[in-house]
């Protein structure tokens, strides 16, 4: 953690979901588990590691073609990777379910982060989110680690339109608060998106997991060290 430890005032703490509260890893088993159930659902005679590949890829390049920052929706690219696997188009009714279920049944929180949310919202602190995610989707993941309702706002990219870094879900997402960029953190795990697109808004960025750079005001290697720097100590 940097050294600069409780040397600012801040009023906000803004959080990403991905790779900051839900571990990506898991995110990956609950694919690979859907995918799963569309090779024994539709018979299909595909290696299993091969249909996961398609799977990825396809909504990797659904992400991958966006035009700069636009938004583009997660749910559109799994109805593609559905369709690529499947090998013809699948009505979202015959498929979302169980990409619920499994996505529900898989996914896990990072060490710490639920317990560092937990202790921020009962102080004075605004405690928000600030993801690339669909709004649903986000929400419904905040809520299945008990902690939607400790935030007190949440700005994803398909309300603003815009993906990070545009300096738009920054803007928003500090409007919602009520506070100057230069009183608002922003932890991240991806230096250009989260952390360097956080300090072009006037924050400060903290780096969980992202590459170093100028724009790193603080790292940090478990979300609980965010108490550290805000100098909260144990209840």
């Amino acid at each position: 953690m940097s050294d600069a430890t409780n040397t600012e005032t801040y009023d906000a703490v803004f959080w990403d979901i991905g790779g900051v509260i839900l571990d990506l890893e898991s995110v990956g088993r609950a694919h690979a588990a859907f995918v799963d159930w569309l090779c024994e659902r539709y018979d299909l005679e595909i290696d299993r590691e091969e249909a996961v590949e398609t799977w990825r890829a396809t909504v990797g390049q659904h992400f991958r073609e966006r035009e700069g920052t636009a938004f583009r929706s997660a749910r559109e690219g799994y109805a593609k990777g559905v369709s690529a696997v499947v090998g013809e188009p699948v009505s979202e009714s015959a498929w979302k379910p169980a990409f619920d279920e499994r996505v529900r049944g898989a996914i896990e929180p990072v060490p710490g982060a639920v317990e560092a949310v937990d202790r921020l919202a009962t102080t004075d602190y605004h405690v928000g989110v600030v993801s690339d995610v669909d709004d649903h989707e986000g929400k419904r993941i905040l809520e299945a680690f008990g902690i939607r309702d400790r935030f007190d706002s949440i700005t994803t990219s398909e309300e603003v339109g815009r993906t990070k870094p545009d300096p738009a879900i920054f803007e928003t997402a500090l409007e919602k608060a009520g506070v100057a960029p230069d009183r608002a953190l922003m932890i991240g795990d991806r230096y250009d998106h989260d952390v360097a697109g956080a300090d072009a808004a006037g924050m400060d960025g903290v780096a969980f997991g992202a590459e170093d750079g100028p724009a790193v005001a603080y790292r940090i290697d478990s979300p609980l060290e965010m108490l550290e720097i805000l100098g909260i100590g144990g209840e």
